[in-house]
C-alpha cells in the first residue's frame, strides 16, 4: 500500500489542491480530494502551515504512511533542491530564496527526500502522459487554452514548462491570441456586445452566426501557432486541455486541416483527465520508485 500510494499537490496562486493518488491503477483515490485557499501573500508560516493542515488532512484518509510526496510548483523555482526563486510575482514573497523542501519535510516531520517537485505548467502533461491521453508516447506537447495560454513539453520521463505564452505573434504575443481573452475582445469587435467567456459565447450560437467563424479564425491562429511549436520539438503527439478545450468540436476538425496544410498529420487531442491532470503528474514523480 504505501509504495503503490502517492500524494499529489497541485499548488496555485491562490490555492492548493491535493490528493492520494493510486500508482497501480494511476487514478485518485476517492474520497481524498481537497481544494482549499491559501494566503500567497502572508508570512512563511502561514503558508507551510496552511500547506502542512492539507497535506495532513488528505493523509487522514488512509491508514498507511504516505512516504512519498509530489507537488506541482509555480516558477521561477529550482526543483531539484527545492528552493523558490518567486519575487515580484504577488504570491509567496516570503519564501524566495527559502528551501520550501527542508520548511515542508520539518513541519511534516519527515525527510525532505519524501518530497519532489515539479513545474506546475509541466505538471498537467505529466499526468495525461501517465495516465491520459499521451499514454504509452515518448514526446508529447500540450496546450492549457483558457484565462492565459500555457505549453509543456514532455520528453525522457519528465514534463517541462513550454514557456511559449510569450511567443511573438502576430501584432502582440501568442496568448493574445490564444486565451480567452481573445474570444471577448473579438467577440466584442465585431458585435459590440461584451460576454464573461467562452462558455457564454457557446450559448448565443443559435443566435448568432458569427460565433462560428469566431471558433474558425482561432483554429487558424492555432494551427500556426502549433505548426512552429511541432516543427520545432517533433512530438508524437498534442494534447489540448484548459477550459476551451470544452468547446473543441468547434475548433479542432478546422485546427487539424490548418496543420495539413503545413504537412503536419500527427494526432491532435483533447485531454481527458481534467483537474485531476496536475495530481496524477504529480503524484507521478515516484512512479518509477514504486516499480523497483
Amino acid at each position: 500500500m504505501t509504495n503503490s500510494t502517492a500524494l499529489g499537490i497541485d499548488i496555485g496562486g491562490s490555492h492548493i489542491t491535493a490528493a492520494l493518488v493510486d500508482l497501480n491503477t494511476r487514478s485518485v483515490i476517492d474520497g481524498t480530494w481537497n481544494r482549499t485557499r491559501i494566503n500567497s501573500q502572508g508570512e512563511v508560516a502561514d503558508i507551510i502551515n496552511g500547506w502542512a493542515a492539507v497535506i495532513s488532512e488528505v493523509c487522514s484518509h488512509t491508514t498507511a504512511d504516505i512516504l512519498h510526496i509530489g507537488i506541482g510548483m509555480p516558477g521561477p523555482f529550482d526543483y531539484e533542491q527545492g528552493i523558490s526563486l518567486m519575487k515580484g510575482q504577488h504570491k509567496y514573497d516570503a519564501l524566495y530564496n527559502l528551501n520550501v523542501k527542508e520548511l515542508l519535510a520539518e513541519r511534516l516531520g519527515i525527510s525532505p527526500q519524501q518530497i519532489r517537485f515539479i513545474n506546475d505548467a509541466g505538471c498537467f502533461l505529466q499526468g495525461e502522459v501517465f495516465s491520459g491521453a499521451g499514454r504509452n508516447y515518448h514526446q508529447v506537447i500540450g496546450l492549457t487554452l483558457g484565462t492565459g495560454l500555457g505549453s509543456a513539453v514532455y520528453r525522457d520521463g519528465t514534463a517541462s514548462d513550454g514557456d511559449r505564452w510569450r511567443t511573438p505573434f502576430k501584432d502582440g504575443i501568442a496568448e493574445d491570441y490564444l486565451s480567452t481573452r481573445w474570444f471577448v475582445k473579438r467577440y466584442q469587435e465585431i458585435s459590440g456586445e461584451a460576454v464573461a467567456d467562452v462558455k457564454a459565447l457557446i450559448t448565443r450560437i443559435g443566435v448568432d452566426d458569427r460565433i462560428l467563424q469566431l471558433f474558425s479564425e482561432f483554429a487558424v491562429n492555432l494551427g500556426t501557432f502549433l505548426s512552429t511549436f511541432i516543427k520545432e520539438e517533433q512530438p508524437e503527439i498534442v494534447i489540448i486541455g484548459g477550459n476551451i478545450a470544452n468547446a473543441a468540436d468547434l475548433f479542432l476538425p478546422l485546427l487539424k486541416k490548418e496543420l495539413e496544410k503545413q504537412q503536419i498529420s500527427i494526432p491532435v487531442v483533447t485531454a481527458t483527465l481534467g483537474e485531476a491532470a496536475a495530481l496524477i503528474g504529480a503524484a507521478s514523480l515516484w512512479h518509477a520508485f514504486q516499480e523497483a
